[in-house]
């Protein structure tokens, strides 16, 4: 899979763009380019999906549609999933909320990220982490502009980010799409996070933890990055807030100075 979404309302965390992407034998590229690279490795199986100059979805079928780690592209109104891996708990996840027994994965998905929304009984990190499997997703709500995408943390399936020509943020599963389209400034999405282009990345299974940028060095020596991990030691200021006003404004001060 595959998605792009401008700076201007994605806001990746800076640490992600390397100072070396600029002054490499390798430069970024534009978002149009790296949709265009994707497509051409995918000629036959591939959906893609342009929301103006903001947005960019990209999905590849999968070869086997009941593959464990299966992918999805759904859409209900105007918010768009993608998903990759499985959950374990989707039928009690989608008994609790009242769902149909043919939800899908991407369906639920959805379904979550409109309560917390509109009317979310709970922080966003706890809906994360009562989520069982091996997964990842990016949600896209083309209405009000934003994003939210989350990692399992079992490590089952893998996700990358970085950073495009023009400052937007590229996610996808594949490594070599990000590294062609990203130049030095990409790193694996770190396991058990989430991030939402309101409130920024966090961990969902330490939410009131900081978050520490580490630098990432290459083969080369030269960086390339950043992993982000939790700080142990350092915790947030204030307890998160409870309620839909809040849910995507909990994350403040999570990055660690």
């Amino acid at each position: 899979m595959l998605a792009i979404f401008h700076k201007a309302f994605a806001h990746p965390p800076e640490e992600l763009k390397s100072p070396a992407s600029h002054h490499s034998s390798k430069q970024p590229k534009l978002p149009e380019e790296t949709l265009a690279e994707f497509l051409s490795a995918h000629p036959t199986d591939t959906f893609s999906m342009t929301f103006g100059h903001t947005a960019v979805l990209a999905y590849v079928k999968p070869e086997r549609p009941y593959s464990v780690h299966q992918r999805l592209f759904t859409a209900f109104d105007d918010i768009y999933c993608l998903f990759m891996g499985s959950l374990n708990n989707l039928c009690a996840q989608i008994k609790q909320y009242g769902l149909s027994k043919n939800t899908n994965e991407a369906m639920f998905v959805i379904e979550a990220y409109r309560t917390l929304r509109d009317r979310g009984p709970y922080p966003a990190d706890q809906v994360i982490k009562d989520l069982e499997g091996s997964f990842a997703f990016v949600v896209y709500d083309s209405k009000a502009g934003t994003v939210f995408t989350a990692l399992g943390s079992d490590g089952g399936v893998k996700l990358y980010w970085g950073i495009a020509a023009d400052g937007s943020v590229v996610i996808s599963d594949d490594l070599e799409i990000i590294k062609a389209g990203c130049a030095k400034s990409f790193a694996p999405f770190p396991k058990g996070f989430m991030f939402h282009s309101e409130g920024g990345l966090m961990s969902f299974e330490h939410p009131m933890n900081k978050i520490r940028a580490m630098p990432r060095v290459d083969s080369e020596g030269v960086m390339c990055g950043a992993n982000f991990k939790v700080d142990t030691y350092s915790r947030v200021s204030s307890i998160p807030r409870r309620g839909s006003e809040a849910n995507w404004t909990q994350w403040e001060d999570h990055y660690a100075s």
